[in-house]
């Protein structure tokens, strides 16, 4: 019986230990500002899969002349991807349609973008998309930027 309350005990402050650096971490990345939340789905075909697969949860960190993407649910203090701001290229922009509802936030709209060679989708709020569409645009001079 004392074992088996040793035992949940320490799986308890586990749980709570992990809850908390989650929430640590979360700080830390929004500390220096400029963060919003981010969904990403890399790979994409041309073709629109609205099958609501794919899709990862995250925070963006805008830095410079990049933005660094973090995957929310994660231990890691590094970026997972970083896109350079002369590398993105915006293709398209739509509302989440089908199952794509239930797996991004409420209020998300999904834009399409080529990053390099890479086709992505990013799913952000109305706000958050108008902030990223203006740091798309305030590229220095002579660099191409397309936000279609």
């Amino acid at each position: 019986m004392l074992l088996a309350l040793l035992v949940s005990g320490v799986v308890v402050a586990l749980v709570v230990i992990g809850l908390f650096v989650f929430g640590l971490r979360r700080r830390l990345i929004q500390r220096s500002g400029g963060t919003f939340d981010c969904s990403v789905r890399w790979g994409v075909s041309d073709a629109p899969d609205v099958s609501g697969k794919g899709w990862v949860y995250g925070v963006a960190r805008y830095g410079g002349d990049r933005i660094e993407w973090f995957r929310v649910f994660s231990y890691s203090p590094r970026p997972r991807r970083i896109l350079e701001r002369s590398a993105i290229e915006v293709l398209s922009r739509r509302a989440p349609e089908g199952e794509e509802e239930l797996a991004l936030l409420s209020d998300a709209i999904v834009l399409g973008a080529r990053h390099r060679e890479d086709r992505l989708e990013l799913a952000m709020s109305e706000d958050a998309l108008t902030g990223f569409l203006a740091w798309l645009e305030a590229a220095p001079p002579g660099q191409r930027v397309n936000v279609a």
